[in-house]
């Protein structure tokens, strides 16, 4: 549930970043797991699969930075650190 959770916010963020760069689709995603966030980046990337099916981000790649710091106040969650766009 946690990383359901964690995935329907950062879709969200990547739609909402998308839609006001006026992107027809997203290239790349960055993005920095946090120590606490439960995600492996083997597992982040199936989440980001299922999560980005339908949406402007389906076909993106996907670089992943994880984090060890576990006092990181984004420790538990996953940080959105760039997304490269194909305009309209």
């Amino acid at each position: 549930m946690h990383e359901r959770a964690l995935m329907q916010d950062l879709m969200s963020r990547i739609e909402t970043v998308a839609r006001e760069q006026g992107a027809s689709r997203v290239l790349k995603v960055q993005v920095w797991l946090g120590a606490l966030s439960h995600l492996t980046a083997s597992h982040f990337r199936e989440h980001f699969e299922q999560a980005a099916r339908g949406t402007c981000a389906e076909q993106a790649a996907v670089e992943v930075e994880l984090s060890e710091d576990i006092h990181h106040p984004s420790a538990r969650g996953i940080v959105l650190k760039n997304i490269e766009v194909e305009d309209s």
